[in-house]
C-alpha cells in the first residue's frame, strides 16, 4: 500500500466509527497485523499530499492496542 500523503500535525474530533466484532475488515486486520481489539475511527488532520500542497481532511483508520494505527486513508477533503 502506497502512502500518498504525509499527516502533519495533531488528529483531531477522533471518533469511534466501530469496535470488536462488529469491524467488517477484522479477519484482514488480524491476518495482516495480529489480533488485538481493533476499533475503526475517525479524525480530522492537516495533511501534506504528493504534489506539496498542504490539505485539512478527515481520515478513516484502523487501530489496536499495541499494534497502532493501520490502513489511513483520506475519507474527504474538508478545505
Amino acid at each position: 500500500m502506497s502512502v500518498d500523503f504525509e499527516i502533519i500535525g495533531e488528529f483531531q474530533n477522533i471518533e469511534t466509527i466501530v469496535a470488536g466484532s462488529h469491524v467488517r475488515a477484522l479477519p484482514y486486520l488480524q491476518k495482516v497485523y495480529g489480533h488485538g481489539r481493533w476499533r475503526k475511527l475517525k479524525g480530522i488532520a492537516q495533511v501534506r499530499l504528493q504534489n506539496g500542497r498542504i490539505r485539512r481532511v478527515e481520515l478513516h483508520w484502523y487501530e489496536a492496542h499495541g499494534i497502532g494505527r493501520k490502513d489511513i486513508k483520506i475519507k474527504r477533503y474538508l478545505n
